[in-house]
């Protein structure tokens, strides 16, 4: 990688979600959302797969995002951590239900409304350009009971008027939007990715992909409506990527690998190309799959596509189409994986590869054409400060240089990136277990698992490493 590999003005800076740091979960006038559903503990996979014992909150349960971090609270001092460490940008999610507690409102809240402004002109006050995701892993929870959510074509409908009203609102504040979060989550875990539940006898495969249909519908309508609001505006969609490699040679692990690869390209085939691909027809018709469509969906789709490519990367995958070796594989986030001797893993049990990050993004800009922008990457781990309370996290150093290297000879091959904003610069709930003892963060918060501690933000060794890393534009990694 050559001393240039960053162009000027390249975004660095962090990620967040409103779901898993901003608590307050009913303050504002702030409606129940969906992840306000998902307890720590055993039963917080099958809920996070659909199978949904209550839309209430149930007593005796732990739900970590209603109180998360209380960055709705902290937001002021903790940008301002942000803006030390020289950040260019900031990743963050608008909570649907504050802007309309039940989805179903005409009229927004505007104390939500307000909490965003104040939110936007904290961060212009130090110079960070607000990377803003509609959706991230949040739908009203009125709209699960009343329509099914992603069920519903009427979703896409309340969507668009969400979108709308805060393009219209915020369009001096933001010029960098992203649509779905992680879209082809979905697939893995439907109700985290579009609030679906099932019952035992719903064929389950026809319910997502009606309801992918109408995501990818809801997304084009919200890039038609940006453009035509914030015209100089860009926005995108976002993966959550990470390529599959096959488990040996043996023909039928890469054709399962290119299968599984395509189970995700097919959200961005259609995002960033406008069509679906031939491959989905075949699957469709194989699974009997029938798409409720209306008429005009294909020229929305059609004409409006995305500005980019959001992607979080985390780890590589890796499949075979022997069982047995399947049969001992590995967590490897929700994704699974067969064992890879090729690479370390995670206390998690994820891969850690960063030659696969500059491969994946080779593999996404050949496929698209589009520039991409890193919105997430980074290493979940237990932090444990010593008896001065410092933490010396040069594991999570490690991940990141790796990782920020290999993006440097991604750029070097000739991929455009806008950005590199690192999950998470503070530590927050952990999206798939709820725990906090996994953490990501730059800045150490006092909380454990089951929302005790005193909030404390206390900067770990990984702050002032990344500063200077930001300081000489990706320069200096030692």
């Amino acid at each position: 990688m050559t001393n240039n590999a960053f162009p000027d003005g390249f975004l660095w800076g962090g990620a967040l979600a409103a779901n898993q740091v901003e608590g307050a979960y009913r303050k504002g006038g702030k409606g129940l959302t969906t992840v306000d559903l998902m307890p720590t503990g055993e039963k917080r996979k099958a809920i996070m797969k659909g199978f949904v014992p209550s839309l209430e909150p149930l007593e005796g349960e732990f739900y970590p995002s209603h109180e998360a971090i209380d960055f709705y609270h902290h937001y002021q001092s903790d940008i301002a951590l942000f803006a030390e460490m020289g950040f260019k940008a900031l990743r963050i999610s608008i909570a649907w239900s504050r802007i309309f507690p039940t989805g179903e409102e005409e009229a927004p809240n505007e104390e939500g409304l307000r909490f965003y402004d104040d939110l936007f002109d904290t961060l212009k006050k130090y110079d960070i350009e607000p990377v803003v995701t509609l959706a991230h892993f949040d739908v009203p929870v009125h709209l699960v009971e009343k329509f099914g959510s992603w069920r519903s074509r009427e979703v896409v409908g309340l969507f668009e008027h969400y979108a709308k009203t805060v393009f219209q609102r915020y369009q001096d504040k933001v010029k960098y939007w992203i649509t779905f979060n992680e879209i082809n989550m979905l697939l893995h875990l439907p109700f985290t990715g579009a609030g679906l539940t099932f019952q035992e006898n719903d064929n389950v495969k026809q319910i997502q992909y009606q309801a992918a249909h109408h995501q990818l519908i809801a997304s084009a309508l919200a890039v038609k409506a940006c453009h035509e609001i914030i015209p100089d505006a860009q926005i995108g969609c976002m993966l959550a990527a990470g390529m599959f490699y096959p488990h040996s040679c043996n023909p039928a692990d890469v054709k399962l690998a290119m299968d599984r690869d395509r189970e995700s390209f097919f959200f961005i085939d259609v995002q960033a190309r406008g069509y679906y691909p031939s491959y989905a027809q075949r699957f469709f018709k194989e699974n009997n799959i029938s798409l409720v469509t209306n008429p005009g969906d294909e020229k929305i789709l059609a004409s409006h596509t995305v500005d980019y490519l959001g992607i979080s990367y985390y780890s590589s995958r890796t499949i075979s189409s022997d069982p047995e070796v399947m049969r001992q594989s590995t967590s490897g986030n929700v994704f699974g994986s067969a064992n890879n001797p090729y690479v370390k893993k995670s206390e998690w049990g994820w891969t850690i590869d960063p030659l696969g990050f500059r491969i994946t993004m080779n593999q996404l800009y050949d496929r698209y054409q589009k520039p991409l922008f890193v919105v997430e990457n980074g290493l979940g781990a237990m932090d444990n400060p010593d008896e001065n309370g410092n933490i010396e996290d040069d594991y999570r150093i490690e991940y990141l240089r790796e990782h920020i290297q290999a993006m440097g000879e991604a750029i070097e091959d000739g991929v455009p990136i806008l950005g590199y904003t690192s999950w998470a610069p503070i530590d927050l709930v952990s999206a798939s277990t709820g725990e906090m003892k996994k953490r990501y963060g730059y800045i150490y918060v006092d909380r454990d698992n089951q929302g005790n501690g005193t909030n404390t933000r206390s900067k770990k060794k990984s702050f002032d490493w990344y500063k200077k890393v930001i300081a000489t534009n990706g320069r200096d990694l030692d």
